[in-house]
This record gives C-alpha cells, structure tokens and sequence, in this order.
C-alpha cells in the first residue's frame, strides 16, 4: 500500500468520458462491468463508496478478509484501505462514491458504525437481500439522471437507506488470517491513520488520535499487542512512533507557518504550551521559539 487514490484519478483509471471539475460534494453511482475479473489492489481511497458485489470474491480491508460466495455488501471510507479479489468470472453489481462533504448539513456520515476503521463493513445477502439493496441502486440511477431540483436529497436519503439496511443484516464471517499477514496488515492500518492526521493546515485543526490507547481503540485491539507488532516491524514503539511524526509536523509548522507557540501546541493535541516544549526540548535540545530562530537567520 503506498498510493492514495484521488477521486480524480478512480475516474481517469476508469477512462471515464466526463471528469468532474469540482468534487467538493460530490456523488455518482454506476453499474459494475459484467464480467469483470480485474484485482483491487490494497491501497485507500480519499472517498466513500459503497459496492454491491456480485459473484465469488475475497475481500481484504485493513486486518480482516471475507468471502463472499455470492453477494455481498461492501461499505469503503478514506480511513481503511481494502482490496479485493474475484474468484470467478460471474462478476457483477453497482457502486456509488462520494465526498464526506457531500453531506454536509444532511448528517455525520461518520457516525455510522460501517464508516468507523474498528466496525464490520462487509456485509452477506442472500438473494431476497440482493434485490432489495439492488433496487435502492436502480432508483440512485434514475434520480441522478433526473431534472429533479432536490435530487441530491434523494440521493442522499438512499445511501442512508443502504446504511441502515445493511446494519439489520448480519455482518460477514471473517477469515483467520495468518498471523504474520494480520500483523502486516495491523501495522499498515496504523500508519495510515497517523499519516492521515497530517499536515496540519489551520489553527483550528487539531489532532483526534494522540496515545497508543487511541490508535489500540480505533483498531479494535489491545494496546500491548498494538505495541508488540509496531515493535516486530519498527523496532519502536507506538508512543515513539507517534512522537516521532509529531515532531516531524512540529518543525515543518515552525518553519513554514506564522503560527505562534500556543497556536502550534494546540494542533498537534498539547493541553498546555508548556507540555509542547518540554517535548521538543527533549528531543531537539532546545525550545520551539529558538529553533524557529535558528531556522530564519
């Protein structure tokens, strides 16, 4: 995984003949080609989507894999990167993707436990299923396309619907991995979400994820067993690993921004100034203020 897929580029990679200008709230749904074999490969995704899968197919998204036999849905957000594999050439379904500002002032599409990193987001249907969720896709289709001045509305209200319908249906049975590749895969995901924090580009960003326990919490697993495969695969801790980006953003914002010491200390998620450099004295040996001096002269 070492690619951030743009919305921008999942429509050049398609050859699709309309590229949008704007994606700021952006929405669109298509059917799946009939037939088609091709792999997704494990990277994540700077949109939603939602996919009904239709034929045998393995599924990864950050430390699990599933199969589906037959149908399934999918729920994909830009915090879990996943992939997937057919198995066979019965390949076929419908897919919407959007923006989480697409949303904005309808609903927290984050909220909902399938968008959330540590939740199920593959869900099993069985035929009566299949053409239930396959007919909220078919009137996605036909509003997209109408003249209706609130179809966006519309639009939205049948994602919700493929949300909620999904959450009353019994979520895939996940496949034991081996260990070593559930580890792999912990390690990815973890530094996806610490990468994902920055940069930090206003004073009132502010960082969500700050401890081992916040990142074991997101992940679903213990703190020691996060600590134990970041130390297998870095050689350092998760404490470490995150002080480490910490002070790298710390440097770049003293170096490139007008921000003031309180200003900065607050982003990266300081309670008070005097915390922030204490920390960069640690690491540095020396203050905040005087390395930004250092770095003008």
């Amino acid at each position: 995984m070492n690619h951030l897929e743009k919305i921008k580029e999942f429509y050049q990679r398609n050859k699709l003949d309309y590229i949008p200008k704007n994606f700021l709230g952006h929405f669109n749904v298509f059917k799946r080609a009939n037939g088609t074999t091709s792999q997704i490969t494990y990277n994540k995704r700077d949109y939603f989507k939602i996919t009904l899968l239709k034929g045998k197919i393995k599924i990864n998204y950050a430390d699990k894999t599933v199969q589906s036999d037959n149908y399934a849905l999918m729920f994909s957000d830009p915090l879990v990167p996943y992939s997937w594999e057919p198995l066979d050439e019965n390949q076929d379904g419908y897919f919407c993707i959007f923006t989480e500002s697409f949303f904005n002032k309808f609903g927290q599409i984050r909220d909902y436990p399938v968008f959330q990193t540590n939740q199920n987001k593959v869900f099993i249907l069985d035929d009566f299923a299949r053409k239930e969720v396959e007919k909220i896709y078919l009137k996605m289709l036909e509003e997209i396309n109408s003249d209706y001045t609130y179809k966006e509305d519309v639009l939205k209200n049948l994602v919700f619907e493929l949300i909620h319908y999904a959450m009353k249906i019994q979520p895939a049975s996940i496949i034991d991995l081996e260990k070593e590749e559930k580890k792999s895969k912990i390690y990815l995901l973890f530094n996806e979400l610490l990468q994902r924090q920055f940069p930090i580009e206003s004073i009132y960003q502010r960082l969500e994820l700050k401890s081992a326990a916040d990142f074991a919490r997101q992940l679903n697993i213990h703190t020691n067993h996060l600590n134990k495969v970041l130390k297998e695969n870095t050689n350092k801790t998760t404490s470490e690993l995150i002080a480490q980006r910490v002070m790298q953003e710390a440097k770049v914002l003293l170096k490139h921004t007008t921000y003031n010491i309180s200003d900065i200390s607050f982003c990266l998620g300081f309670e008070e100034p005097s915390y922030f450099i204490n920390f960069f004295k640690k690491r540095e040996n020396t203050t905040p203020l005087k390395y930004r001096k250092s770095i003008n002269i």
